[in-house]
C-alpha cells in the first residue's frame, strides 16, 4: 500500500478529520464505505502512488494533480491485469468543512488513456 493511499485512509478513518459522512466521488455515505473504496483501489494497483505535481488551495477546496504510476494485480477502471506497468494523470479534488473535516473528495483518473496504454 503506497504512501498516499494510507494517508487517504487516514484521512477517512480519522473522525477529527473526516466527517461520519462523506461524499467520494459523489456517492455519498458513510466513513466506512469511504475506506472500503479506497481500499478496493489498492487491492486492484498495490504499487500505485500518487507524485504530487501541483496543489491549489482555494477557500474550502484543495485541489492535487498527481503522477499515478502502478501495475494492475486485477482489474481496474476497465483494465484487465496484464503484468504491465502504467502512469496516468489523477486529480483529488477535496471540500472542507471547518478549515479540516473532508466533506467531499473526487478522485478522478485517466482511465483513457490507462486504457490506450493497454491497447485498448
Amino acid at each position: 500500500m503506497s504512501d498516499t493511499e494510507l494517508r487517504c485512509i487516514g484521512v477517512l478513518n480519522a473522525p477529527e478529520i473526516s466527517n461520519d459522512e462523506t461524499v467520494l466521488n459523489g456517492e455519498p455515505g458513510a466513513r466506512d464505505q469511504g475506506i472500503a473504496v479506497l481500499n478496493g483501489d489498492i487491492d486492484a494497483v498495490p504499487d500505485s502512488h500518487g507524485e504530487p505535481w501541483e496543489i491549489a488551495v482555494g477557500g474550502d477546496r484543495l485541489v492535487a494533480r498527481l503522477t499515478n504510476p502502478g501495475t494492475p494485480a486485477r482489474g481496474w477502471l476497465g483494465v484487465a491485469p496484464a503484468g504491465a506497468s502504467f502512469e496516468i494523470v489523477a486529480y483529488a479534488i477535496c471540500q472542507v468543512r471547518d478549515g479540516r473535516r473532508f466533506v467531499h473528495m473526487t478522485a478522478p483518473h485517466g482511465a483513457e488513456t490507462l486504457r490506450r496504454q493497454f491497447g485498448g
